[in-house]
This record gives C-alpha cells, sequence and structure tokens, in this order.
C-alpha cells in the first residue's frame, strides 16, 4: 500500500479524497476539543496536542489544494500553535 508513496502521489491521494479528509479533520479538531471541554486537567494533554496538530496539518494541505489563503493561514496557525502546546506538554519552557 504505501510501498509507491511519493509526494505527487501523497498530492493525488490527498487531491482525490479531499472532501472526506476535510471531514476527518474537522471531525478529529471537535474531538480533542471535546476531550479537554469534558476531562479538564486531568485530559492527556500531549495526546489532545498532536492529535490537535495532526488535523491541522490534514487541514491545512487541503486548504493548500484548494488554494484557500484564508483557511491556509489559520490552519498553518494551528500547526504552530499545537507545536508549542507539546513542547509545553512536554516540559519546555517551565
Amino acid at each position: 500500500m504505501f510501498k509507491n508513496l511519493t509526494l505527487s502521489g501523497l498530492h493525488a491521494f490527498v487531491g482525490r479524497n479531499l472532501k472526506a479528509l476535510e471531514m476527518l479533520g474537522v471531525l478529529m479538531r471537535i474531538f480533542s476539543f471535546s476531550l479537554v471541554s469534558w476531562m479538564g486537567p486531568k485530559s492527556p494533554f500531549l495526546f489532545v496536542w498532536v492529535f490537535n496538530t495532526a488535523d491541522a496539518i490534514l487541514l491545512s494541505y487541503c486548504a493548500i489544494i484548494k488554494r484557500e489563503t484564508a483557511y491556509t493561514v489559520l490552519n498553518v496557525f494551528w500547526v504552530l500553535v499545537g507545536i508549542v502546546g507539546m513542547m509545553r506538554a512536554l516540559g519546555f519552557g517551565d
């Protein structure tokens, strides 16, 4: 399945499955924020940040393919926020 995985192959896969991947990214975002809302301080913050950053990467890529500048900026911002969140969850900057 992954033996011919190239950047052009990935781009073609995302292009063919754009709507489904966007929905997956949105559902991932809803799940990660719901988890924090429900569990509060007991939520697994590193998991939430990793999951949230993964959906931001997915949604950024979809927005780039669709040439939606506003959503590209928004989701790239969330990637950066996610990197900071993961660093904080791992104890960097304390």
